[in-house]
């Protein structure tokens, strides 16, 4: 059933609705059906019995020699009548064919209402030829009286009745009418409510992964439109908030380099050697961290997007680093058009092809693609990250010195500025054990905005 069911709030609401009106006109059709019949038998009940009683009487009057002939000629397609000499034996009755029998009694003239009367329902049986209600020939429910003509004579009158009328072609018309316009009706309630919420879906996604959202418009419902408008007031209450913290870090970032290249200066006229380096080593140190705040106040702004081919700049990077003497292995793969800020995918893969050699002595680079999106894979042959540490290696400043190589330092900003990146090319990275050692981290760039660039 969920296989089949659908999945858009609008489409569900036109259903839904469609449904109601259709089971509503369905329900109300039959009550007055089943109502319209219980009437019509009603009275063709009525007029059986009054039938009966009238030919009872008549049949009476005739001629005894001539009275059977004259029984015989009555008969229609709808009645027959048949007369029986001497005293009929009186079958046993229901309490419905009582009730039709204590009607054809008081349908009596007072001298006939005390002898033997009787009503026989008869079910399926078929009637004579040339009825106009019946022109199918389909089985019919028949009704059988027994009744007084004279003394000694009786009357056995079968009405059968009708067949039930087909279903009103009206009833059927004023439902699809009735579903059409609900329909409508739905389907401009499910526009009013499902495009701005389609709309608030679209920016809530572009925001989780990490990318500033466009307005959402306020319109539909009162819910709805509160809702636009308490997203658009949180997103921007949070890009003035990071906007702020970017400005924040790059600020402390420049203001730093002031003091660092007046200690650096100063560091000059010490004379004891060892306490220079130690004092050198601790500067190069505070550099390093203040160009990775600098590097992640950056974060993903600035640079404009535009086509490159992710496959070129990957393995340019790695020939760069394998010419510095870094163990850097390229698995060449075919073009990757991609439309995003180069110089950010490079300094994020530079960051996990370093990670690699620092921590695991060598990466191996490759690239897997899908329709969706595009991996960059960087392999290691180190420790590897406990599982439970692998999602804390992504916050600022963090460490893992029991896993990692406590000698090569850092600043603990690396893969924070590699997270920031990707999310804000709709993407992410992830970590993962190898299952031969080491450590394997997916770079994931989605392919929506790839460009063509065969032609360049």
């Amino acid at each position: 059933m969920k296989k089949f069911w659908p999945r858009t709030l609008g489409v569900q609401l036109i259903v839904v609705t469609a449904a109601a009106v259709l089971a509503s006109n369905l329900a109300v059709a039959m009550y007055f059906q089943l109502g319209n019949e219980r009437l019509n038998e009603a009275n063709l009940n009525e007029r059986a019995i009054d039938r009966a009683a009238a030919t009872s009487t008549v049949l009476a009057a005739v001629p005894a020699r001539a009275r059977d002939d004259a029984a015989q000629s009555m008969n229609t397609a709808v009645w027959t009548f048949r007369l029986v000499h001497g005293k009929p034996i009186a079958p046993p009755m229901t309490d419905e064919e009582q009730k039709l029998a204590t009607r054809l009694r008081n349908a009596l003239p007072d001298e006939k209402a005390s002898q033997p009367v009787s009503a026989k329902i008869l079910y399926n049986v078929m009637q004579p030829a040339g009825a106009r209600t019946n022109p199918r020939r389909v089985p019919v429910t028949a009704v059988q009286f027994t009744l007084p003509v004279v003394r000694g004579t009786v009357l056995i009158a079968t009405y059968y009745r009708p067949p039930a009328p087909a279903w009103p072609a009206e009833v059927t018309i004023a439902a699809l009418v009735a579903i059409i316009i609900a329909s409508a009706a739905a389907a401009y309630i499910a526009r009013r409510v499902a495009r701005p919420l389609s709309a608030l879906e679209h920016a809530a996604a572009i925001a989780a992964r990490g990318g500033t959202p466009p307005p959402v418009p306020e319109e539909g419902p009162d819910d709805v439109r509160n809702a636009a408008k308490a997203f658009n007031e949180m997103t921007a209450r949070v890009t003035r908030t990071l906007d702020s913290q970017r400005q924040l870090l790059s600020a402390v970032g420049h203001d730093l380099r002031t003091p660092l290249t007046a200690m650096r200066i100063n560091l000059e006229f010490i004379e004891d050697r060892d306490l220079r380096e130690r004092l050198g080593e601790n500067l190069n140190e505070l550099q390093a961290l203040t160009e990775s705040v600098l590097s992640a106040a950056r974060g993903a702004g600035g640079e404009s997007k535009r086509n490159i081919d992710l496959s070129a700049l990957v393995e340019s990077l790695c020939a760069d680093l394998d010419d510095l003497g870094e163990p850097v292995t390229w698995h060449a793969h075919k073009a990757a058009p991609l439309k995003c800020r180069p110089d950010e995918i490079r300094r994020a893969v530079r960051n996990l092809v370093e990670n690699a050699v620092a921590y695991g002595r060598r990466a191996e680079v490759q690239i897997q693609d899908s329709p969706a999106a595009y991996e960059i894979i960087v392999e290691d042959e180190g420790p590897g990250i406990p599982p439970e540490e692998q999602g804390r290696v992504f916050e600022p400043f963090v460490r893992l010195e029991s896993s990692r190589n406590s000698e090569t330092g850092g600043t603990g900003l690396g893969l924070t500025l590699v997270k920031a990146i990707a999310q804000g090319h709709g993407g992410g990275v992830t970590l993962e054990n190898r299952e031969e050692g080491g450590l394997r981290a997916r770079l994931t760039l989605p392919r929506e905005d790839i460009t063509a660039i065969a032609a360049q």
